[in-house]
């Protein structure tokens, strides 16, 4: 261990055991009488746009790379997403996916067209990464496909086409012609995106003229593999704005048998002050800090007003809320190209990531599905890449911890939050999330929200210990480098039962998943 990782540990280690005795204790009480709704391991996605360096770069370097790959596709990035056992990966986009034009992305590498990314940059986009290498990624990593379709300059007869190619397996030009480019058998593709931001850089409709789109595409979209069925998610609102939500959902209550969809999108990201984004993602205080996470919390009022709408067409839930882009956009790293979305990602953006997994779990009879935006390089980023390095972010170790939840039966607990203050801004202290494992076990994430004092929380329990990991550093903007990638990591952690209740004790701005147990060990 170097010095600056022991002095890291020595600090965290301070901050459980020195301060904690000032903390107010938090009684917590896990209902586990009271189970609710599933929560879908979908609400785990990822993101991967042709953007910046997220897929270029960042998951395709091309088979002669000396960046050791399989097909072209970083061993790195793969090992390091399986861990994260993605279940879901949106493709193209995100805004590029209303200018792609899947032919180009096909046969051999040297014959595809170079075009232009404007959305992102300017830059040449060389198609290298196309369909094929698409889903060679997914199954690498053990995902499934999320592919959005191009309804703002595509066409129904090429988003048919298209879906002609992947899926079917009777002996058509075009299936003859997936054949010749690789890939024999038909490819299973789970989800089917009707567009993306429709209301903006997808097409600027209007709720209504997205919605007789809607009708078409969802129509003539057919996936023809009946061994893996797809579902459709329509486009829905941005942010707190609601006519897409009424307009889509009202034509969904009165279709009729010639079309269908499963799910409707929401976007809402973490920026704080307006576009274009202004917070930085290194070197602030405590005011910025406040800010974001009051943003953050904003997801929780957004659902409930999305599903309200929602409940009022389609009481039986059978249309599931997809929040397919959420995440921090901060200002990009000073020195990043333009377009890029390059920013680091600190202990807030963790905190930001495990604030949105807890309201995604309160909200889990309707929210089924999410993605983080984005996975590599952009945004709110699970890895960054620098050549041959390779670095995970704290985001990527929230995710890392939460696995146990990923199809888990959400368990209500009850506490008080108490309150972090920082001047006109009041937020929860704590927050909390339970969920009884597909492994038998009890697992609870704590999040202590306040980045300057520890916090306490005692919960009743039968259990023997609670034990898992934590996650916290030396300052609420530490971030991992490539020369120091371990500032923010998680530890073990354990705490043992006494006279029938456990207290968890987290130092600031920390997040903690643990399992409450009988006895043996946790990952």
């Amino acid at each position: 261990m170097n010095l600056k990782s022991a002095l890291s540990t020595f600090l965290i280690g301070a901050a459980m055991c020195v301060g904690v005795a000032h903390a107010q204790t938090i009684a917590l009480k896990v209902e586990s009488d009271k189970p609710g709704a599933k929560i879908d391991r979908q609400l785990f996605g990822q993101f991967a746009e042709h953007l910046g360096r997220g897929v270029y770069e960042g998951v395709w370097v091309g088979p002669d790379s000396s960046i050791p790959n399989t097909r072209g596709i970083r061993n790195d990035v793969v090992a390091a997403l399986k861990e994260l056992r993605v279940p879901n990966v949106r493709w193209p986009g995100g805004c590029f996916a209303d200018e792609y034009h899947w032919r180009n992305g096909i046969g051999p590498l040297q014959d595809r067209p170079a075009t232009l990314n404007p959305n992102w940059g300017g830059v040449i986009e060389p198609n290298s990464f196309g369909t094929h290498e698409f889903m060679d990624f997914v199954q690498q990593i053990g995902a499934e496909a999320y592919i959005s379709v191009n309804v703002g300059s595509g066409t129904p007869q090429e988003a048919a086409d298209w879906f002609e190619y992947m899926t079917t397996d009777q002996p058509t030009t075009l299936a003859k012609q997936r054949a010749a480019n690789g890939h024999p058998e038909p490819y299973g593709i789970s989800f089917i995106g009707l567009g993306n931001e429709s209301w903006g850089c997808g097409g600027s409709m209007t709720p209504e003229e997205y919605a007789a789109q809607l009708r078409i595409y969802a129509r003539y979209t057919r996936n023809y593999n009946a061994r893996h069925p797809a579902l459709k998610i329509a486009v829905g609102p941005d942010s707190a704005e609601t006519g897409y939500t009424e307009a889509v959902m009202k034509a969904w209550k009165e279709r009729n048998w010639s079309w269908d969809f499963n799910g409707l999108s929401l976007h809402y990201y973490t920026v704080g002050a307006g576009f274009p984004p202004k917070f930085a993602a290194t070197g602030f205080g405590t005011s910025e800090y406040a800010t974001l996470i009051k943003y953050t919390l904003r997801m929780n009022e957004l659902l409930r007003t999305h599903e309200a709408i929602m409940d009022k067409y389609d009481p039986e839930k059978k249309i599931a809320l997809v929040v397919d882009e959420w995440g921090a956009w901060l200002a990009p790293t000073p020195g990043s190209k333009e377009g890029f979305l390059e920013q680091q990602n600190s202990v807030r953006d963790a905190i930001i990531a495990a604030l949105n997994i807890n309201i995604f779990a309160r909200h889990a009879d309707r929210v089924r599905m999410a993605n983080i935006a984005q996975m590599v390089n952009v945004l709110q980023a699970m890895i960054l890449t620098d050549q041959d390095k390779l670095v995970l972010t704290p985001t990527y170790h929230v995710f890392h911890m939460y696995v146990p939840f990923q199809d888990a039966t959400f368990v209500p607990v009850a506490f008080d939050a108490g309150t972090y203050v920082n001047g006109a801004i009041k937020l929860p202290k704590v927050d909390a999330i339970a969920a009884k494992g597909k492994d038998g076990k009890t697992w609870l994430s704590v999040t202590n929200i306040d980045p300057s004092a520890p916090a306490q929380l005692e919960i009743p329990t039968r259990a023997k210990r609670a034990a898992g990991r934590i996650l916290s550093a030396p300052k609420i903007d530490s971030v991992n480098t490539f020369a120091s990638p371990t500032t923010v990591a998680p530890k073990p952690y354990e705490a043992k039962a006494s006279s029938g209740k456990i207290t968890l004790k987290l130092p600031p701005h920390s997040i903690a998943v643990i399992a409450l147990e009988e006895q043996g060990n946790v990952r």
